[in-house]
């Protein structure tokens, strides 16, 4: 039997497990064990220390940026800056649709980077919707569709840079006559379906047209009839924060995020922008004694351990993806739809495809990096839209983003709305799935009339 077959059954046995147990990092942890016991047999288990080390060693960045971030976010929580900034942005979003558009605009105003958007944004609004008493699922929800789907419609984030480079090398891309990688991902961005339309049904969730489903509905149920915006399941994480309603000099909020922000924007070097915000906060707290000195040190390294659920539950998923990429699943995945493959239908299955890839392995711009040299050619050879397999290709990967209950995006969006993962990924999922029904049904109409 294929192993790219059975690491099919292996993934699709993780969903499963995860939405009935909610328990997201031990199935991640279990299936990449089975994984490598498939593939490596009697030496699995070394061959699962190595692929747990070399995740590690490749996503660095993340661990450091994530736990950089946990640690502003305890000092200015620790400084009541946050607590000063919500009671001053309540003055304004005092109803729930209000509150839904400021996040709504800040999530398109901070398009640099998805982490940056998450981030940033859940810290300053967390408190804006316990006032206004609106389940934290409809603030992670907010947060991760406007993350990705966003960056993604804006050809000067890093998602663009990072699609834009793996385009250009393709002939088929090439043969348009564009100057640039850039150029040809701009022309692309009217046929991003996926973004388009989850960004509009974003709009449609603050406006109350659209109707709440599913977990979304149960969440806000047990608000009115609690009073509760986050559940019992999800209380571990909001600890510290159970009556925070103090009063704080707003400035210390503002001036941190706000440095943190335009260094991010300006340099495109996230992580120098989270350590000179850290740097800002110990300058404006410590002479003032808002934070004495020598609990700084502790803010930080007590935030940064804050963010280690959320880390190991990023290194189970970027385990799990490599002993899937070890037993071939993407080269088997490919072989079973080549068969289906025409020019008009070829964006759409590439769209499905790239979406199936990126939700069950995690891997976004890494997946997207691995098809996107075998797609071009089988769409030129069947005579398909490069435009719109570009589109097809980047929506996958924003879908992935999205909608994969353990990638980055969907892990940072709960922890900063602080609520539990899986409580977040059900909660949204209706709005996926009719995102990525719709955006299906576009892939077909544009392949069979362009």
């Amino acid at each position: 039997m294929s192993t790219g077959f059975l690491a099919v059954i292996i993934i699709l046995a993780i969903i499963v497990l995860a939405i009935v147990t909610k328990r997201c990092a031990e199935v991640l942890i279990a299936g990449s064990l089975i994984a490598c016991l498939v593939e490596f047999k009697g030496d699995f288990l070394v061959q699962w220390c190595s692929l747990v080390q070399e995740s590690l060693a490749d996503n660095v960045w993340i661990v450091v940026v994530c736990g950089l971030f946990g640690s502003l976010i305890a000092l200015l929580t620790t400084s009541k800056g946050s607590f000063g900034f919500s009671k001053l942005v309540a003055k304004f979003c005092n109803t729930e649709k209000k509150t839904l558009f400021t996040s709504f605009i800040m999530g398109i105003l901070i398009f640099v980077d998805d982490y940056l958007n998450v981030l940033s944004i859940g810290a300053c609004m967390k408190g804006v919707y316990d006032r206004n008493k609106i389940p934290r699922e409809s603030l992670a929800y907010m947060l991760d569709a406007t993350g990705a789907p966003v960056c993604v419609l804006l050809p000067f984030s890093t998602w663009a840079v990072f699609y834009a480079g793996i385009f250009e090398e393709q002939e088929s891309v090439k043969a348009l006559g564009y100057s640039t990688g850039i150029a040809a991902y701009t022309h692309a961005i009217p046929f991003l379906f996926y973004p388009i339309i989850t960004l509009f049904i974003v709009f449609l969730f603050c406006l109350g047209v659209m109707p709440k489903m599913g977990a979304m509905k149960k969440a806000y149920q047990r608000v009115a009839e609690t009073g509760m915006v986050y559940s019992e399941q999800s209380r571990k994480y909001n600890h510290e924060e159970e009556g925070y309603y103090e009063d704080g000099n707003v400035l210390d909020f503002i001036i941190p995020m706000g440095i943190l922000v335009a260094l991010a924007i300006i340099t495109g070097n996230l992580l120098l922008a989270v350590v000179v915000a850290i740097l800002v906060c110990f300058i404006m707290y410590v002479p003032r004694k808002v934070v004495k000195g020598e609990e700084f040190f502790t803010i930080v390294v007590k935030g940064f351990a804050d963010m280690l659920p959320i880390l190991i539950l990023l290194v189970c998923a970027f385990t799990l993806e490599k002993a899937l990429e070890a037993m071939n699943m993407t080269d088997f995945i490919i072989t079973v739809m080549e068969p289906l493959l025409t020019s008009s239908v070829f964006p759409a299955i590439t769209f499905v495809l790239v979406s199936a890839l990126t939700f069950t392995t995690g891997s976004l711009w890494g997946m997207s990096a691995v098809v996107t040299p075998i797609i071009f050619p089988l769409g030129q050879a069947v005579g398909a839209n490069t435009i719109l397999i570009m589109a097809a290709i980047i929506s996958g990967g924003a879908f992935g983003s999205h909608a994969c209950f353990y990638t980055d995006a969907t892990l940072l969006s709960s922890q900063s709305a602080g609520i539990d993962n899986m409580e977040h990924a059900l909660s949204q999922l209706p709005y996926v799935l009719i995102a990525a029904g719709a955006s299906v049904g576009a892939y077909l109409i544009c392949g069979f009339v362009m």
